[in-house]
């Protein structure tokens, strides 16, 4: 039986299950008008809660612990993916997930925040939190993509770079500052995709490029809800106040202008129907392609140089 985990939000539904899966249960007795009329409730439920989902419950679900994560995009979107590792200067991040790979016979450049799946590979990846080696790893991959005239993807999922002492020390801030001056040059098209969390400098670390796509259920911003609620309200306790306040969501950075598009989940998150949200970015991924390899490189790097000038400019009347 397949592992399932139940968010608060969606304990109605799980309870209307449990209740349907009791009564099929039942022997002798034909209960087939009930449970049809039961079943209909839990779509009716289901398509209610997760159209009138608050900005924090979004954020959970961009956590849950069944979400698909980088390297299972990487296995079932992409072909002949070949991991590279190391900054050549320190050692290798197992926090960055990186190499060449070939999409629809394309040689493309893949790099991702790679987190894990149980406490194991959670402490072996970071938690998906970066050490500035891993932000150097990516640079040297960009560059070398860049080389061969190879277009570069990368995935955003990551609470923020590695906030420890020791990578202070080797440079976190330069590391990823020196990544924004790369990508904003780099002579290849660029697509991002924020597939769960992406806070912070720890997220756009990787997230300079032409087109900025963002799946559903995902969030964007400069803190995390609980950081946030921790230095403004002394406490976690005001974390949902926090996601409303932060407008973190992908409605709330497309009206921004943030984002390019979002990317539709089935109902319920990406975790409910992984095999939809890999064709549906692989979709994506090849009409983002078709559209960019159309441009002149001097084209490319202007928009992109004019999308990342224009956020957070306004006008007061």
């Amino acid at each position: 039986m397949a592992k399932t985990i139940t968010l608060e939000f969606e304990k109605p539904i799980a309870e209307l299950e449990a209740k349907i899966d009791e009564m099929r249960s039942f022997g002798g007795v034909d209960l087939s008008v009930q449970i049809k009329e039961l079943e209909q409730k839990v779509e009716d439920l289901r398509e209610d809660i997760y159209q009138n989902l608050t900005r924090w419950q979004r954020v959970q679900l961009a956590r849950h612990p069944l979400r698909p994560i980088t390297n299972n995009y990487i296995e079932n979107i992409f072909d002949d993916f070949i991991e590279l590792h190391g900054d050549r200067k320190f050692r290798d991040d197992p926090a960055i997930m990186a190499g060449m790979a070939k999409f629809e016979g394309q040689a493309v450049m893949l790099v991702g925040h790679q987190k894990g799946k149980d406490t194991k590979s959670n402490l072996y990846r970071n938690f998906g939190m970066p050490n500035p080696e891993g932000y150097r790893k990516a640079q040297r991959l960009f560059k070398l993509a860049e080389k061969f005239g190879h277009p570069i993807i990368t995935f955003l999922d990551t609470q923020g770079a590695y906030p420890g002492i020791e990578a202070e020390e080797r440079g976190q801030a330069q590391a990823i500052a020196d990544n924004l001056l790369v990508m904003a040059k780099l002579k290849v098209p660029i697509i991002i995709i924020n597939i769960g969390e992406g806070a912070s400098g720890g997220a756009i670390g990787i997230g300079v490029g032409d087109r900025i796509l963002m799946l559903e259920n995902a969030w964007y911003s400069v803190i995390a809800p609980e950081s946030c609620s921790s230095i403004l309200w002394r406490s976690w306790d005001y974390k949902e106040q926090a996601a409303e306040a932060l407008k973190l969501t992908a409605p709330d950075l497309l009206k921004f202008g943030i984002i390019d598009e979002i990317i539709p989940e089935p109902v319920g998150g990406a975790h409910r129907d992984p095999e939809a949200i890999y064709q549906t970015l692989r979709t994506q991924i090849k009409k983002e392609l078709a559209m960019l390899g159309k441009k002149s490189i001097k084209k490319l790097l202007s928009e992109r140089r004019a999308k990342f000038m224009g956020m957070g400019v306004w006008e007061e009347l």
